[in-house]
């Protein structure tokens, strides 16, 4: 991490030349300008940046989408103003002579926050956190597939036939993991590098899938943190000819890539969910009980954060390792919630969220359910034992993004949480996803019927 004196002084030495101010859109990518490290400390740390409004009504090619409120061809996309967080000033060392700096987006006019922006609504679950008087810590456990072929490569051959970085399944392998070290090695040191704190890395079950993990933090800078990895990887894959996907289902014969995201909740320096309440074979208290409630109980309503693309639902799949119930085990990974930990590290794991995520979503999406639980204090339903795949009891994930957007615009709880012109906003952004999709013609399609119709 840098500070603004660090920063100045490795701009005098010629060790910094450009400085990243980037935000997240919709669908978590990182948008932004570079800016020359003197100009930047000049003029951006204190009076900001600025960008076309657009950019939070664009579908993935970068087309402008009509029909949202926030800004439109008759508004005139204007501007909004990008506001570096200064706490997220850090090299990218990764890149040449360059930091990266997380910007939130605020209104030109008033400096309110733009409370469409998806880091904007996660501070705003953290500040409704703080108010009932918590604070939360998280994780999130991001998967991938590496392949052999550069990204230019697999875009030109459109993304069939490409060859894995691994050619059997390489879960905990080390001899497999050792065949793609320049590449994870070259990870695991620029993130360490980067002021994103590395724990380990391994192969997954996937052929050329593997997992790096890094080390849990407080709730926003978790987000922040997923971001510049996720970043750092496609640069990193992009500099040594090779590409690198977050898809959630990559290929219908592969295992899917989740988000397994991790929460507990503290007040000042001791984990809330420490107790002495029985839950089945977990010791934990009255809030453990009514959080994991909330979560579990709004899944349907918050779906669409979690699985934001028509491709994560292909990956809720009995025995694939991704859950498919919305019930809670201890310990158990064929649950969507596990529950792991003791004592301070006694915390909740969801296993729905798919790689695709946005993190700022799904975490504000974990944190709004849970604060509705702690509002209930409802109990969670008993701890499963056994294989929930095969739970007939237990009612299941939706399956699809149509059914998720369903409950998203019906969900009270949504609106609540966020405000109705942040569900209105959302509501258009996921059924322009599906309008793309619906006349969309799909390789499935063309080999199922191309010869034999």
């Amino acid at each position: 991490m840098l500070t603004i004196d660090e920063l100045q002084l490795k701009a005098e030495t010629e060790e910094i030349e450009t400085v990243v101010t980037a935000f997240v859109d919709h669908y978590g990518r990182l948008m932004g300008k570079r800016y020359d490290v003197d100009f930047f400390l000049e003029s951006v740390k204190n009076h900001g940046s600025h960008a076309c409004n657009y950019l939070l009504t664009t579908d993935m090619p970068m087309e402008p989408v009509q029909g949202y409120d926030f800004a439109n061809w008759q508004l005139g996309y204007g501007d909004f103003h990008l506001v570096p967080d200064l706490g997220t000033l850090r090299v990218a060392s990764w890149l040449e002579k360059t930091a990266i700096v997380i910007c939130d987006l605020k209104n030109e006019q008033d400096h309110t926050p733009i409370n469409v922006a998806p880091r904007s609504i996660l501070k705003q679950q953290l500040n409704n956190l703080e108010s009932a008087g918590y604070h939360s810590y998280a994780a999130s456990e991001l998967e991938y597939y590496l392949f052999e072929n550069d990204f230019r490569t697999a875009h030109d051959k459109a993304y069939h036939n490409l060859t894995p970085a691994g050619w059997y399944i390489e879960d905990y392998h080390i001899l497999q993991g050792t065949r793609t070290e320049h590449f994870t090695a070259a990870a695991r040191r620029s993130l360490k590098h980067s002021g994103v704190p590395v724990e380990n890395s391994k192969g997954e079950w996937g052929l050329g899938q593997h997992e790096l993990n890094i080390r849990y933090a407080p709730t926003l800078e978790m987000a922040d943190r997923h971001i510049i990895f996720k970043q750092c990887l496609k640069e990193i894959a992009d500099e040594q000819g090779l590409s690198i996907t977050f898809m959630a289902k990559f290929h219908e014969d592969r295992a899917g890539s989740s988000c397994h995201i991790h929460i507990s909740l503290w007040n000042e320096d001791s984990n809330v969910f420490i107790g002495n309440e029985d839950f089945g074979p977990v010791k934990g208290s009255k809030e453990f009980g009514w959080f994991l409630s909330g979560w579990i109980r709004y899944v349907p309503e918050m779906m669409v954060f979690y699985a934001p693309t028509i491709n994560s639902y292909k990956r809720y799949l009995d025995g694939s390792w991704a859950p498919t119930k919305m019930g809670w085990s201890f310990d158990n990974r064929t649950a969507g919630f596990r529950v792991v930990g003791s004592g301070n590290s006694l915390r909740i794991e969801c296993r729905i969220p798919g790689a695709d995520c946005n993190p700022y979503l799904a975490f504000a999406a974990s944190l709004a359910s849970g604060l509705k639980g702690l509002e209930e204090k409802a109990d969670p339903p008993p701890c499963f034992e056994g294989d929930q795949y095969s739970a007939n009891n237990l009612p299941d994930v939706p399956r699809s993004l149509n059914e998720a957007l369903d409950h998203f615009k019906k969900s009270s709880l949504a609106k609540e949480a966020f405000g109705e012109d942040v569900v209105n906003h959302y509501t258009h952004f996921y059924e322009t996803e599906l309008k793309a999709y619906k006349f969309a013609v799909t390789d499935w399609e063309r080999k199922r019927y191309f010869e034999q119709i």
